[in-house]
Protein backbone atom coordinates (compact mmCIF):
# COMPACT_ATOMS: atom_id res chain seq x y z
CA UNK A 1 0.00 0.00 0.00
CA UNK A 2 1.19 3.53 -1.05
CA UNK A 3 0.07 5.36 3.43
CA UNK A 4 -0.35 9.05 2.38
CA UNK A 5 -2.32 9.82 5.70
CA UNK A 6 -0.05 10.45 8.42
CA UNK A 7 -1.95 12.90 9.67
CA UNK A 8 -4.31 11.03 10.57
CA UNK A 9 -2.14 8.37 11.98
CA UNK A 10 1.60 7.44 11.57
CA UNK A 11 2.78 3.53 11.37
CA UNK A 12 4.58 2.43 14.79
CA UNK A 13 8.59 2.82 14.68
CA UNK A 14 9.56 -0.84 15.59
CA UNK A 15 12.49 1.07 17.57
CA UNK A 16 9.14 1.98 19.74
CA UNK A 17 8.02 -1.53 19.49
CA UNK A 18 11.01 -2.90 21.19
CA UNK A 19 11.23 -0.33 23.70
CA UNK A 20 7.22 -1.17 24.47
CA UNK A 21 7.59 -5.03 24.41
CA UNK A 22 9.15 -5.51 28.17
CA UNK A 23 6.45 -3.62 29.56
CA UNK A 24 3.94 -5.87 27.64
CA UNK A 25 5.18 -9.06 28.61
CA UNK A 26 7.65 -9.28 32.20
CA UNK A 27 7.55 -5.95 33.71
CA UNK A 28 4.07 -5.43 33.88
CA UNK A 29 4.06 -3.96 37.48
CA UNK A 30 1.62 -1.01 38.55
CA UNK A 31 3.55 2.13 38.72
CA UNK A 32 2.00 3.45 42.15
CA UNK A 33 3.09 -0.28 43.71
CA UNK A 34 6.10 -0.21 45.97
CA UNK A 35 8.15 -3.34 45.75
CA UNK A 36 10.55 -3.92 42.97
CA UNK A 37 7.87 -4.45 39.55
CA UNK A 38 6.13 -1.33 40.80
CA UNK A 39 9.54 0.99 40.87
CA UNK A 40 10.44 -0.37 37.51
CA UNK A 41 7.45 0.66 35.61
CA UNK A 42 7.56 4.04 37.42
CA UNK A 43 10.79 4.69 36.58
CA UNK A 44 9.84 3.83 32.72
CA UNK A 45 7.08 6.90 33.00
CA UNK A 46 9.15 9.04 34.18
CA UNK A 47 12.18 8.59 31.66
CA UNK A 48 9.36 9.09 29.41
CA UNK A 49 8.54 12.13 30.53
CA UNK A 50 11.92 13.58 30.27
CA UNK A 51 11.80 12.56 26.63
CA UNK A 52 8.68 14.08 25.84
CA UNK A 53 9.34 17.29 27.97
CA UNK A 54 13.03 17.33 25.59
CA UNK A 55 11.25 17.29 22.46
CA UNK A 56 9.02 20.48 23.55
CA UNK A 57 11.39 22.14 25.56
CA UNK A 58 9.50 21.79 28.82
CA UNK A 59 10.18 20.79 32.55
CA UNK A 60 9.55 17.37 32.64
CA UNK A 61 7.10 18.13 35.92
CA UNK A 62 4.56 19.79 33.10
CA UNK A 63 4.05 16.89 31.37
CA UNK A 64 0.43 15.23 32.13
CA UNK A 65 0.19 12.06 30.45
CA UNK A 66 -3.17 11.47 28.77
CA UNK A 67 -5.17 8.85 26.73
CA UNK A 68 -4.25 10.88 23.48
CA UNK A 69 -4.95 14.21 21.96
CA UNK A 70 -8.44 14.33 22.63
CA UNK A 71 -8.21 14.08 26.15
CA UNK A 72 -5.26 16.30 26.66
CA UNK A 73 -7.67 19.13 24.76
CA UNK A 74 -10.61 18.60 27.38
CA UNK A 75 -8.14 18.87 30.12
CA UNK A 76 -6.72 22.06 28.78
CA UNK A 77 -10.59 23.47 27.78
CA UNK A 78 -11.73 22.60 31.73
CA UNK A 79 -9.56 25.84 32.30
CA UNK A 80 -11.71 27.82 30.14
CA UNK A 81 -14.89 26.99 32.46
CA UNK A 82 -16.57 29.97 33.77
CA UNK A 83 -14.95 32.23 31.15
CA UNK A 84 -15.05 33.64 27.69
CA UNK A 85 -13.72 31.35 25.65
CA UNK A 86 -12.27 32.36 22.00
CA UNK A 87 -10.85 29.53 19.60
CA UNK A 88 -10.11 29.74 16.02
CA UNK A 89 -12.44 28.76 13.05
CA UNK A 90 -10.32 26.17 11.99
CA UNK A 91 -9.86 23.97 15.23
CA UNK A 92 -9.56 20.31 14.86
CA UNK A 93 -12.88 18.65 15.98
CA UNK A 94 -11.06 18.08 19.91
CA UNK A 95 -11.58 21.47 20.69
CA UNK A 96 -15.03 22.97 19.01
CA UNK A 97 -17.21 19.71 19.94
CA UNK A 98 -15.81 20.06 23.75
CA UNK A 99 -16.91 23.52 23.54
CA UNK A 100 -19.58 23.69 21.80
CA UNK A 101 -21.11 20.61 23.35
CA UNK A 102 -20.54 22.03 27.07
CA UNK A 103 -21.46 25.44 26.31
CA UNK A 104 -23.03 26.11 28.95
CA UNK A 105 -20.54 25.72 31.42
CA UNK A 106 -18.14 28.57 29.64
CA UNK A 107 -19.55 32.10 30.00
CA UNK A 108 -19.35 33.35 26.01
CA UNK A 109 -18.01 31.35 22.84
CA UNK A 110 -16.39 33.36 20.34
CA UNK A 111 -14.91 32.33 17.12
CA UNK A 112 -11.66 33.84 15.83
CA UNK A 113 -11.61 33.75 11.76
CA UNK A 114 -9.00 33.29 9.05
CA UNK A 115 -7.89 34.40 6.12
CA UNK A 116 -8.43 32.87 2.75
CA UNK A 117 -4.28 31.13 3.47
CA UNK A 118 -6.04 30.18 6.64
CA UNK A 119 -4.04 32.44 8.69
CA UNK A 120 -5.06 33.86 11.84
CA UNK A 121 -4.25 37.56 12.26
CA UNK A 122 -2.61 38.29 16.13
CA UNK A 123 -3.42 41.94 15.41
CA UNK A 124 -6.87 41.12 15.19
CA UNK A 125 -6.70 40.63 19.29
CA UNK A 126 -6.13 44.51 19.33
CA UNK A 127 -9.86 44.98 17.94
CA UNK A 128 -11.58 42.47 20.09
CA UNK A 129 -9.83 43.57 22.70
CA UNK A 130 -10.59 40.35 25.12
CA UNK A 131 -10.93 40.87 28.83
CA UNK A 132 -8.70 39.41 31.69
CA UNK A 133 -8.85 35.89 32.50
CA UNK A 134 -10.11 34.61 28.82
CA UNK A 135 -9.42 31.81 27.19
CA UNK A 136 -7.68 31.36 24.36
CA UNK A 137 -7.76 28.41 21.68
CA UNK A 138 -5.04 28.45 18.42
CA UNK A 139 -3.84 24.99 17.07
CA UNK A 140 -0.06 25.67 16.22
CA UNK A 141 -0.59 23.44 12.63
CA UNK A 142 -3.72 22.96 10.96
CA UNK A 143 -4.22 18.96 10.14
CA UNK A 144 -6.24 19.36 7.30
CA UNK A 145 -3.93 22.38 5.29
CA UNK A 146 -0.21 22.17 7.50
CA UNK A 147 -0.91 25.95 7.79
CA UNK A 148 1.66 27.15 10.47
CA UNK A 149 0.29 29.82 12.80
CA UNK A 150 1.82 32.75 14.47
CA UNK A 151 0.64 31.43 18.00
CA UNK A 152 3.57 33.16 19.85
CA UNK A 153 2.57 36.42 18.32
CA UNK A 154 -1.12 35.70 19.75
CA UNK A 155 0.24 35.04 23.15
CA UNK A 156 2.67 38.24 23.06
CA UNK A 157 -0.75 40.28 22.21
CA UNK A 158 -3.06 37.94 24.89
CA UNK A 159 -0.32 38.84 27.55
CA UNK A 160 -1.26 42.10 27.58
CA UNK A 161 -5.35 41.66 28.03
CA UNK A 162 -4.04 38.77 30.64
CA UNK A 163 -5.71 35.66 28.49
CA UNK A 164 -4.85 32.40 28.61
CA UNK A 165 -3.40 30.42 24.97
CA UNK A 166 -3.87 26.78 24.82
CA UNK A 167 -2.07 25.29 21.48
CA UNK A 168 -3.24 22.04 20.66
CA UNK A 169 0.29 20.81 18.39
CA UNK A 170 -1.01 17.30 17.70
CA UNK A 171 -0.26 17.84 14.08
CA UNK A 172 2.92 20.34 14.54
CA UNK A 173 4.68 17.66 16.77
CA UNK A 174 7.94 15.55 15.28
CA UNK A 175 7.36 17.58 12.40
CA UNK A 176 8.85 21.11 13.08
CA UNK A 177 10.69 22.36 16.22
CA UNK A 178 7.93 22.70 18.84
CA UNK A 179 9.11 24.59 22.10
CA UNK A 180 6.25 24.89 24.85
CA UNK A 181 9.00 28.17 26.23
CA UNK A 182 9.37 30.07 23.29
CA UNK A 183 5.71 30.15 22.04
CA UNK A 184 4.81 31.08 25.80
CA UNK A 185 1.36 29.44 25.99
CA UNK A 186 0.12 28.09 29.26
CA UNK A 187 -1.37 24.97 27.72
CA UNK A 188 -0.35 22.82 25.17
CA UNK A 189 -1.83 19.85 23.27
CA UNK A 190 0.15 16.45 22.17
CA UNK A 191 0.06 13.29 20.50
CA UNK A 192 2.00 9.92 20.23
CA UNK A 193 0.51 8.12 17.18
CA UNK A 194 1.32 11.14 15.21
CA UNK A 195 5.08 10.93 15.60
CA UNK A 196 5.14 6.92 15.11
CA UNK A 197 4.31 6.13 18.44
CA UNK A 198 1.74 3.84 19.74
CA UNK A 199 -1.74 5.07 20.12
CA UNK A 200 -4.18 5.31 23.13
CA UNK A 201 -1.53 8.18 24.75
CA UNK A 202 -0.48 11.77 24.63
CA UNK A 203 -0.01 14.68 27.25
CA UNK A 204 -1.17 18.13 27.86
CA UNK A 205 1.45 20.15 28.92
CA UNK A 206 1.18 23.20 31.32
CA UNK A 207 2.40 26.29 32.94
CA UNK A 208 2.81 25.67 36.33
CA UNK A 209 0.86 29.01 37.00
CA UNK A 210 -2.31 27.50 35.44
CA UNK A 211 -4.62 25.81 37.94
CA UNK A 212 -5.64 22.53 36.12
CA UNK A 213 -9.17 20.70 36.78
CA UNK A 214 -9.21 16.83 36.81
CA UNK A 215 -11.84 15.55 34.72
CA UNK A 216 -11.70 12.15 36.03
CA UNK A 217 -11.30 10.56 39.94
CA UNK A 218 -10.60 8.08 41.96
CA UNK A 219 -6.83 7.54 42.17
CA UNK A 220 -3.89 10.07 42.40
CA UNK A 221 -1.56 9.37 39.38
CA UNK A 222 -0.20 12.25 37.32
CA UNK A 223 0.09 14.51 40.28
CA UNK A 224 -3.33 13.93 41.69
CA UNK A 225 -4.68 15.80 37.75
CA UNK A 226 -5.73 12.17 36.14
CA UNK A 227 -7.16 9.43 37.83
CA UNK A 228 -6.55 5.96 36.34
CA UNK A 229 -3.79 3.51 36.43
CA UNK A 230 -1.27 4.92 33.91
CA UNK A 231 -0.49 2.80 30.40
CA UNK A 232 2.82 1.96 30.59
CA UNK A 233 3.91 0.54 27.78
CA UNK A 234 2.06 2.89 25.36
CA UNK A 235 3.28 5.70 27.72
CA UNK A 236 7.16 4.17 26.81
CA UNK A 237 6.55 4.21 23.49
CA UNK A 238 5.17 7.72 23.34
CA UNK A 239 8.97 8.31 24.77
CA UNK A 240 10.63 6.75 22.67
CA UNK A 241 9.22 8.14 19.56
CA UNK A 242 9.42 11.93 21.15
CA UNK A 243 13.07 10.75 21.76
CA UNK A 244 13.34 9.75 18.20
CA UNK A 245 11.71 12.94 16.58
CA UNK A 246 14.12 15.32 18.19
CA UNK A 247 16.88 13.26 17.08
CA UNK A 248 15.78 12.76 13.46
CA UNK A 249 14.01 16.09 13.23
CA UNK A 250 16.40 18.11 10.74
CA UNK A 251 16.45 15.15 8.53
CA UNK A 252 12.71 14.01 8.55
CA UNK A 253 11.95 17.97 7.80
CA UNK A 254 14.33 17.79 5.05
CA UNK A 255 12.85 14.77 3.92
CA UNK A 256 9.40 15.67 3.57
CA UNK A 257 9.78 19.10 1.67
CA UNK A 258 11.56 16.99 -0.66
CA UNK A 259 8.89 14.69 -0.94
CA UNK A 260 5.95 17.85 -0.91
CA UNK A 261 7.48 19.61 -3.52
CA UNK A 262 8.03 16.99 -6.02
CA UNK A 263 3.99 16.54 -5.10
CA UNK A 264 3.35 19.80 -5.43
CA UNK A 265 5.08 20.22 -9.00
CA UNK A 266 3.46 17.52 -10.56
CA UNK A 267 -0.07 17.95 -9.22
CA UNK A 268 0.13 21.22 -10.82
CA UNK A 269 0.48 19.64 -13.96
CA UNK A 270 -3.26 18.98 -13.53
CA UNK A 271 -5.46 21.67 -14.96
CA UNK A 272 -8.11 23.11 -12.63
CA UNK A 273 -6.11 22.02 -9.74
CA UNK A 274 -6.30 24.44 -6.46
CA UNK A 275 -3.78 23.49 -3.94
CA UNK A 276 -5.05 25.73 -0.52
CA UNK A 277 -3.16 27.97 1.23
CA UNK A 278 -0.11 26.98 -1.15
CA UNK A 279 1.58 30.06 -0.26
CA UNK A 280 1.25 29.97 3.72
CA UNK A 281 3.96 28.45 5.81
CA UNK A 282 3.22 25.04 5.86
CA UNK A 283 4.00 21.92 7.69
CA UNK A 284 6.30 19.89 5.09
CA UNK A 285 4.43 16.92 4.83
CA UNK A 286 0.86 18.29 4.36
CA UNK A 287 -0.55 19.43 1.11
CA UNK A 288 -4.67 19.62 0.37
CA UNK A 289 -5.66 19.97 -2.62
CA UNK A 290 -9.22 20.34 -4.62
CA UNK A 291 -10.52 19.92 -8.46
CA UNK A 292 -13.34 21.38 -10.20
CA UNK A 293 -16.07 19.03 -10.55
CA UNK A 294 -14.62 16.11 -9.08
CA UNK A 295 -15.77 14.49 -6.19
CA UNK A 296 -13.62 14.10 -3.42
CA UNK A 297 -15.34 10.96 -1.71
CA UNK A 298 -15.58 9.16 -4.64
CA UNK A 299 -11.81 9.91 -5.63
CA UNK A 300 -10.58 8.66 -2.26
CA UNK A 301 -12.27 5.58 -2.75
CA UNK A 302 -11.25 5.01 -6.10
CA UNK A 303 -7.24 5.78 -4.87
CA UNK A 304 -8.27 3.20 -2.65
CA UNK A 305 -9.00 0.90 -4.74
CA UNK A 306 -5.65 0.88 -6.33
CA UNK A 307 -3.86 0.62 -3.27
CA UNK A 308 -3.44 4.15 -1.88
CA UNK A 309 -4.56 5.73 1.04
CA UNK A 310 -5.48 9.45 1.48
CA UNK A 311 -7.81 11.53 3.09
CA UNK A 312 -10.49 14.06 2.07
CA UNK A 313 -9.43 15.86 5.61
CA UNK A 314 -9.80 15.12 8.99
CA UNK A 315 -9.99 11.59 9.80
CA UNK A 316 -12.09 12.74 13.11
CA UNK A 317 -15.03 13.99 10.71
CA UNK A 318 -14.44 11.54 7.68
CA UNK A 319 -17.83 10.57 6.48
CA UNK A 320 -19.53 14.11 6.92
CA UNK A 321 -21.72 15.47 4.42
CA UNK A 322 -20.91 18.97 5.20
CA UNK A 323 -17.90 20.33 3.65
CA UNK A 324 -15.13 20.70 5.62
CA UNK A 325 -15.35 24.01 8.57
CA UNK A 326 -11.68 24.57 7.73
CA UNK A 327 -12.03 25.21 4.01
CA UNK A 328 -15.41 27.11 4.75
CA UNK A 329 -13.37 29.47 7.28
CA UNK A 330 -10.91 30.34 4.64
CA UNK A 331 -14.17 30.86 1.94
CA UNK A 332 -13.18 27.98 -0.33
CA UNK A 333 -16.27 27.62 -2.60
CA UNK A 334 -18.58 24.73 -1.57
CA UNK A 335 -18.10 22.68 -4.55
CA UNK A 336 -14.36 23.25 -4.42
CA UNK A 337 -14.44 21.93 -0.72
CA UNK A 338 -16.21 19.25 -1.61
CA UNK A 339 -13.18 17.88 -3.58
CA UNK A 340 -10.60 18.01 -1.08
CA UNK A 341 -8.35 15.65 -1.10
CA UNK A 342 -5.55 15.72 1.52
CA UNK A 343 -1.98 13.94 0.81
CA UNK A 344 0.05 14.00 4.33
CA UNK A 345 3.70 12.63 3.69
CA UNK A 346 5.53 10.40 6.26
CA UNK A 347 9.68 9.67 7.09
CA UNK A 348 9.34 6.14 4.92
CA UNK A 349 7.53 7.79 1.77
CA UNK A 350 9.14 7.61 -1.43
CA UNK A 351 9.95 9.84 -4.67
CA UNK A 352 8.54 6.13 -6.56
CA UNK A 353 5.57 6.59 -4.29
CA UNK A 354 4.93 10.18 -5.48
CA UNK A 355 5.19 9.15 -8.79
CA UNK A 356 2.97 6.54 -8.72
CA UNK A 357 0.18 8.58 -6.98
CA UNK A 358 0.15 11.15 -9.76
CA UNK A 359 -0.12 8.48 -12.27
CA UNK A 360 -3.78 7.01 -10.58
CA UNK A 361 -4.90 10.28 -9.48
CA UNK A 362 -4.54 11.23 -13.74
CA UNK A 363 -5.62 7.92 -14.67
CA UNK A 364 -8.86 8.08 -12.70
CA UNK A 365 -9.31 11.77 -13.51
CA UNK A 366 -9.20 10.72 -17.30
CA UNK A 367 -11.81 8.22 -16.81
CA UNK A 368 -13.73 10.31 -15.23
CA UNK A 369 -14.09 12.44 -18.20
CA UNK A 370 -11.67 15.23 -17.60
CA UNK A 371 -9.97 14.43 -21.19
CA UNK A 372 -7.88 17.51 -20.88
CA UNK A 373 -5.32 15.60 -19.14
Amino acid sequence: MIYFDHNATTPIDERVVEAMLPYLRGLYGNPSSLYRLGRIARSAIDTAREQVAALVDAPASQILFTSGGTEADALALACGRGRRVWMSAIEHPAVFENVLRQAGLYREINNLGVTSAGLFAPETLDELKPDAGDFISLMLANNETGVIQDVAGLVERAESFGAIVHTDAVQALGKMPVSFRRLGVQLMSLSSHKIYGPKGCGALVWHENVRLQPLQFGGDQEQGLRAGTENVAAIVGFGKAAELARLELEQRQARLLTLRSRLEQQLKTIPGLVIFAEQAKRLPNTVQFGIPGVNGEMLLMQLDQKNIAVSSGSACASGSEQISPVLAAMGVEAQLAKSAIRVSLGKDNSETEIDQFIDALKALLVKSGDNSL
